[in-house]
């Protein structure tokens, strides 16, 4: 791949070092660097498991006895093990007994252009009022509350009013139709649903209620539903199941929810991955899991600080908007939440909100970034963007161009970008870069400490300098507890393959410097003629064309080759260029790997977190069955995709 030969184009300095999370840590426990924390936390997970709650301060009513039982193998660990906590004690509760009540919470935009603001004390007392409405509608621990609410402060209270009483949040993308919320409601069995009567999406209304109202009609579990006036559109109430949010908070009482203090190993969160293939599969997460998972990364590789205005461009269904609220409020810092699309009412909005809102940590996905740059620098122009201190960056592999772009033009060169790549079932990052370390285009510095990843060959064998398939050997706090109602599934997807070693899915690979890439999902690789390709090395060729856009390669069957490579473009005024692309890739690549054909599409097809669904992309073409699709956010791209393969 190209961009393995990039020089490296940041470094801290030492003042940054030395002032971070992870340096102090690194000071605390007298180890000499990076390297060194991640060998004593490969060699003694308990020691460092135990030392990152410490550096939490994470609050126990019931100190642990034990820090990780393996008893039942790596695949079913237990950790904290005779611990009792809650996720609210750690982000709401504790922040108002030791004095921030009044610190800025959260701050929340909607595409409208309507801020509100959040002190810690607010969001605690509307949280424990919600618990007291809960507990009055009959809902319990172990209940499931599915989250099916826009960007905003509702979604973070509901979340934390779950917690408190010791149900289970079940979150659920904004933007899903009802047949995909209902598989998702009658997957995890859920009692209640919290939704609103519709949102803005580039200034229409987007009836909301309607669709939840659809999708809990098909889901008999479902005895209530709460629901956020929003907008102030007229909606059907059905009485005895349909509550008003308002009126719930009114009728409980004014004074603080007693949280249950529970077990380490409570189930917290059911969430779904949004995979094309199958039915979608319900990652579980206990109180003492992704929580402490998502914090950990927070601190040692974004170096997250209380003072910090933390914002992640993302939707709560997706598992970086949980991530960002549980670990954003646990470290008592702000958050911005933007309901709304990234360049309405034009390009500039992110960067507006960045400004306006004094954002310092700042986060999105490849994808958004490249629709984003198409725009130009005019919507920068007259934007500051000082306020930044750190770029974050997860969903997808990225290539050199809308990387050098991100880094230069929003972040002006000071500020590292911190290329995040893990799971829903990971609870945060495998890989990450470090705002303590020096930065290379696209690349990651290594394994978040605590996670033993290695690269390995077909036969699992560790190998050096050549692609191979990511994999962990060792366990983790925030690894999920298995999928809802489906232990087998989970075995067979990440355990099976090799005795004691989780195969996550992602080809890697590690260059001379010891920068690590991830290269797209393995099961996107393309093989032409025993050649071994990630897409992303074929599509950051494309997309360095200076008429490309965007860009999906995918390799599909062929008698001679085994397999031929395909790619999909979009072009700047969709303009025909597959022949000239086709020739452009085998300068790069090499003759061997000219692409079969090259299609020129007005967009891809992706999620809502902008992630080119490759395997949907090759399913149409071929004309098979493409699975679940409900994560898709524009089906209708397919369509172009089923028609190349008739041209």
């Amino acid at each position: 791949m190209e961009y393995r030969n990039e020089p490296v184009v940041w470094r801290p300095t030492e003042e940054i070092i030395r002032q971070s999370r992870l340096g102090q840590f690194l000071h605390e426990h007298g180890l000499a660097d990076l390297d060194a924390l991640r060998a004593r936390a490969g060699s003694d997970p308990s020691w460092f498991w135990d030392a990152v709650i410490r550096m939490l301060d994470w609050p126990f009513i019931t100190p642990y006895h034990t820090v990780l039982d393996t008893s039942r193998g790596p695949e079913w660990s237990q950790w904290f093990v005779g611990g009792t906590s809650n996720l609210a004690l750690a982000a709401l509760d504790r922040h108002v007994e030791d004095g921030l009540r009044d610190r800025t919470a959260l701050i929340e935009e909607t595409e409208s252009g309507r801020v509100s603001t959040w002190t810690y004390g607010q969001l605690k007392a509307a949280a424990d009022r919600l618990a007291y409405g809960f507990e009055n509608m009959g809902i319990r621990m172990g209940d499931r509350i599915a989250i099916y609410l826009p960007m905003g402060a509702e979604a973070v209270i509901a979340m934390m009013a779950a917690a408190k009483i010791a149900a289970v949040v079940v979150p659920i993308f904004s933007g899903y139709g009802a047949p995909a919320m209902a598989t998702r409601l009658n997957d995890c069995g859920a009692k209640a649903v919290v939704t609103a009567d519709a949102f803005h999406r580039r200034g229409r209304v987007v009836a909301m209620k309607v669709e939840a109202d659809s999708a809990v009609a098909q889901a008999p579990s479902v005895t209530v539903q709460v629901v956020v006036r929003r907008l102030g559109v007229e909606v059907p109430m059905q009485k005895g199941r349909d509550w008003w949010w308002d009126d719930v908070l009114a009728d409980s009482p004014d004074s603080p929810y007693p949280t249950r203090i529970v077990p380490a190993e409570t189930p917290l969160m059911v969430i779904y991955t949004s995979g094309t293939t199958g039915k979608p599969k319900g990652a579980m997460h206990p109180h003492l899991g992704f929580p402490v998972k998502a914090v950990q990364d927070l601190w040692h590789a974004f170096d997250l600080r209380q003072d910090d205005v933390f914002f992640w461009y993302t939707d709560m269904g997706w598992m970086m908007g949980p991530w960002m609220v549980y670990g954003g409020l646990v470290t008592g810092c702000t958050l911005m939440l933007y309901d709304g699309t990234p360049d309405y009412p034009d390009a500039a909005r992110l960067w507006d909100i960045i400004d306006r809102h004094r954002v310092s940590l700042f986060g999105i996905s490849p994808t958004a970034i490249r629709g984003l740059m198409a725009h130009g620098d005019e919507p920068l122009k007259d934007k500051s963007l000082q306020s930044l201190r750190v770029l974050g960056s997860s969903g997808e592999p990225w290539n050199p161009d809308p990387w050098n772009w991100f880094f230069e033009r929003v972040g002006h060169k000071r500020c590292p970008i911190i290329n995040y790549s893990g799971g829903t079932e990971i609870s945060g990052g495998i890989l990450t870069a470090f705002a303590t370390e020096p930065q290379k285009p696209c690349a990651f510095n290594g394994p978040v400490p605590g996670m033993v990843a290695e690269v390995v060959d077909e036969e699992g064998h560790p190998t050096e300098n050549q692609v191979g398939e990511l994999v962990l050997k060792a366990p983790w706090p925030g690894m999920t507890r298995g999928f809802w109602q489906n232990s087998d599934r989970y075995l067979d997807t990440y355990w099976r393959r090799w005795p004691g070693t989780w195969v996550h899915g992602d080809f890697a690979y590690v260059d001379p410097d010891g920068f690590w890439y991830i290269l797209g999902r393995s099961d996107d690789t393309i093989k032409v003629a025993g050649k071994r390709l990630g897409p992303a090395e074929v599509e950051s060729i494309l997309v360095s064309h200076p008429e490309v856009v965007e860009a999906a390669a995918i390799g599909v069957p062929d008698d001679v080759k085994g397999e031929r490579l395909i790619c999909f473009v979009v072009t700047k005024g969709g303009n025909d260029l597959g022949v000239e692309l086709r020739e452009y890739v085998a300068q790069h690549m090499g003759r061997a790997l000219r692409p079969a054909a090259v299609h020129v599409v007005d967009e891809l097809p992706k999620t809502r977190n902008g992630k080119v669904v490759r395997r949907a992309i090759k399913a149409s073409y071929l004309g098979i069955a493409t699975g679940d699709l409900s994560s898709v956010e524009n089906v209708g791209a397919l369509e172009r995709v089923r028609q190349a393969n008739k041209t």
